[in-house]
């Protein structure tokens, strides 16, 4: 489809149900395109919330030499653009120059991130593992905070070859609409407790008896709806991501039995099941100069294991806030010092 000004174009992703790639006329190169958005926001916004949150600009290369280009482009998207040095966030992971950008890399002074290799590495037809809990590590970025963030910016500065390093999102609208309805019923009013991962709260920390780490004010697990009524399309989506970044101390669910082998626990590995099922999933294999603009509102993602041993990656990613919904309206941010 195209826009009415003709700035751009959007492609949907090929066998999947949600996505787009972007298409800017004449080859422009990265400036070029980023003006083409800006002539058209609205345009832009609408083929975004039409993929259910997932747009992939391809050749935006000047964004490495010109990072400030990245947040350019993120303004369009929302009022804030995060300042990652007002977060508990390292300041080896946030970006020299320009601190509304965080660095997610191997190579130093960045803390190394690299996923697990899941087991067995493939499916059982050979393919890339998707689907929880073979596929571990799915999670909305910052769903610990409240109000938790709107969109997220994913750039690739050093991508791993071909086959590594790939990024796996799934479509929470998609996967919401799909579910019988006598589980919407219930799960219509359910909250999730989602934590800050490194806490001692994930299910592997419970399941081997590890103490959870002390927790400042800001730090504090944090309710979120299950079903979430994004803020500009009004689709419900499931929100929740699984064993990382849910509370499986006083969770994963408010009300229902916590821990990793109550029914609380046996809902999530359900429901996050059917959330990552291929039929909602998209893996990008990126290349460089690659950008995935993904609404953390209504898509999960997690990242797949690369050599890091061998190969160098290094990523930039902005965190778009200011429209969480009408029920965070007047919420101070939870992740901010007093």
């Amino acid at each position: 489809m195209s826009d009415a000004t003709s700035q751009f174009r959007i492609h949907p992703l090929p066998d999947i149900s949600f996505g787009g790639i972007v298409e800017f006329p004449g080859n422009a190169d990265t400036e070029a395109a980023i003006a083409a958005a800006e002539a058209a926001p609205a345009a832009l916004l609408k083929a975004f919330y039409d993929a259910h949150g997932l747009l992939i600009l391809k050749g935006m290369h000047a964004i490495s030499d010109q990072p400030e280009l990245l947040v350019r482009l993120s303004r369009l998207f929302g009022p804030e653009v995060e300042d990652y040095r007002q977060t508990v966030t390292s300041r080896n992971n946030i970006h020299a120059d320009v601190p509304e950008i965080l660095v997610v890399s191997n190579v130093p002074p960045a803390t190394p991130r690299v996923p697990e290799r899941p087991d067995p590495p493939l499916t059982a037809d050979g393919k890339l593992p998707v689907q929880f809990p073979h596929r571990r590590g799915w999670h909305t970025d910052q769903s610990y905070r409240r109000p938790p963030p709107d969109i997220s910016l994913f750039y690739a500065d050093l991508p791993t070859p071909k086959g590594q390093g790939q990024t796996l999102y799934a479509d929470g609208i998609g996967a919401y609409a799909a579910l019988p309805a006598a589980m919407k019923e219930r799960i219509a009013n359910l909250e999730g407790i989602h934590a800050q991962p490194g806490r001692r709260r994930s299910e592997q920390a419970v399941r081997a008896g590890e103490t959870p780490d002390p927790l400042t004010p800001r730090e504090a697990p944090q309710r979120q709806p299950v079903v979430r009524i994004h803020p500009v399309t009004s689709e419900p989506a499931l929100y929740l991501c699984e064993s990382g970044q849910m509370d499986w101390v006083d969770g994963p669910f408010v009300g229902m039995q916590p821990g990793p082998d109550g029914d609380g626990a046996r809902l999530l590995y359900e429901l996050m099941s059917h959330y990552t099922s291929p039929r909602f999933a998209y893996a990008h294999d990126w290349d460089r100069g690659d950008l995935v603009i993904y609404d953390n509102r209504s898509t999960i993602h997690s990242a797949t294991w690369f050599d890091a041993d061998t190969h160098r990656r290094r990523m930039w990613r902005t965190t778009v806030h200011g429209n969480p919904g009408a029920q965070f309206a007047g919420e101070r941010k939870s992740w901010l010092a007093a």
